[in-house]
């Protein structure tokens, strides 16, 4: 009897709850940009592994950052004592980051309990109870951070009682215009809503899993204005979106909003589990021992994120991502030359989404078996790359900041070849059958 693939043996012992997969990529090593999968070939990675692989894999930064560590841990928390990578991190992220005031950093491992974090603290030290939020914002999976988002995958789970969701203007499928939205907040303060309940509006300033989303200009800044009178606190989530992905070091600088706590996660690590939250003290300072995770702050995890903090500075991912975005973006627009599905490009930097249309007139979404077979035939042609939005009609691309412009070249021209074939008929709905999860 032959020995099982990789992915047979993922299938049989890794929880469905916790998979979300769409190929058969199976991997086994990285390098770079580029994935290897089980049985040694090289596939370009353009997901970024959903966002966390920021400087791709087995950068030397931060390889030599977690040996380094792990050669001499200092403890493996921040819960009991201080220890040297978590407190520099902190400092460097203040520093980076703007706001006024003193401000305290919390640490966590994902963005999804950032955001769970960010939730709980300000309930607790407003002594509000209610939050807003979006149709389509994806905040995290934990039961607070689910509870403010309004994702069409996160229907299992009910919102938190007392979140508004307001819907996010789309300026591709402008259903409601940020005139319109911002008339909403305003009916609903006056009315089912008290602005004096709400502790915080969750923002995402490019809304990511919703469909790289860009939101009408001067809509945000306006929202803000509205919390700023009844002082509600501004949360920006830059968990998949920030440190340079944007062209910008954060991505809520495009908009010109001043968040009072800003969320991190994802590239944060540079692939390692670490996420934050960054608030004022009078917040983030509520009370002592309230939101404690064992592990959080690890010396190791904390060693990493000072390398890719570091790595953003000296490769200039900055403005690399704004420039290899660009390039990106408009190699993808080209293609709309040749392919009727492609409705709309959009996005900020190496944060790229793709909208599939079966009519450009109507702007219909493609189903999502459509887009499945696009990544399912860009895998088998060396590509990775996922989809987003509430239809699952919008192919994703969020790669590694060093992606290079050969690289760039080589990618659209697989998703030009992707798209052909599966036009042509050269990809099966029992193909993708496995893979339609989202």
């Amino acid at each position: 009897m032959s020995n099982p693939s990789l992915r047979q043996r993922d299938a049989a012992c890794i929880a469905e709850i916790g998979r979300l997969r769409f190929s058969p990529l199976s991997l086994v090593g990285g390098r770079g940009n580029r994935l290897i999968e089980e049985g040694g070939r090289e596939v370009l990675d353009l997901s970024g592994s959903a966002g966390p692989a920021m400087l791709g894999y087995s950068h030397p930064a931060i390889v030599e950052a977690v040996e380094q560590s792990v050669r001499s841990m200092a403890g493996a928390s921040l819960l009991l004592y201080p220890n040297e990578p978590a407190v520099s991190l902190a400092e460097r992220l203040l520093a980076l980051t703007p706001g006024t005031g003193e401000r305290r950093v919390w640490f966590g491992h994902s963005g999804s309990d950032a955001n769970d974090c960010a939730l709980r603290v300000l309930a607790a030290a407003t002594g509000r109870s209610r939050f807003i939020s979006f149709i389509g914002s994806y905040h995290g999976n934990l039961s607070g951070s689910m509870g403010i988002s309004g994702h069409t995958a996160m229907t299992h789970t009910l919102p938190r009682p007392g979140v508004l969701l307001l819907p996010y203007p789309d300026p591709y499928r402008p259903r409601f215009s940020a005139e319109e939205v911002l008339s909403l907040l305003d009916y609903q303060f006056e009315t089912t809503c008290p602005p004096d309940q709400v502790a915080a509006v969750f923002i995402e300033p490019l809304m990511s899993d919703g469909g790289l989303i860009v939101p009408s200009p001067g809509f945000l800044k306006a929202l803000e204005a509205r919390c700023r009178r009844h002082g509600i606190r501004i949360v920006v989530d830059e968990v998949k979106v920030g440190l340079a992905r944007s062209g910008l070091l954060h991505c809520f600088q495009h908009e010109g909003l001043t968040p009072d706590l800003v969320v991190f996660g994802k590239a944060l690590g540079g692939g390692l589990p670490l996420s934050a939250v960054v608030g004022p003290r009078e917040i983030m300072d509520h009370a002592p021992a309230f939101a404690l995770l064992t592990t959080a702050g690890n010396p190791v995890a904390a060693a990493a994120g000072n390398a890719a903090l570091r790595t953003i500075e000296t490769e200039g991912l900055v403005e690399r991502s704004a420039r290899i975005g660009k390039l990106f973006a408009d190699g993808l627009r080209a293609l709309g030359d040749r392919h009727e599905i492609i409705g709309d490009v959009r996005g900020r930097g190496l944060a790229i989404g793709v909208d599939l249309v079966e009519d450009r007139t109507t702007r219909a979404p493609v189903p999502a078996t459509t887009t499945a077979k696009i990544i399912y035939r860009g895998y088998e042609l060396g590509a990775a790359f996922t989809y987003v939005g509430l239809k699952a009609n919008v192919l994703e691309f969020m790669p590694p900041l060093t992606l290079t412009e050969d690289e760039v070249a080589e990618g659209i021209a697989i998703v030009d070849r992707a798209m052909a074939d599966v036009a042509a008929g050269k990809v099966s709905d029992a193909d993708v059958a496995s893979f339609m999860m989202w």
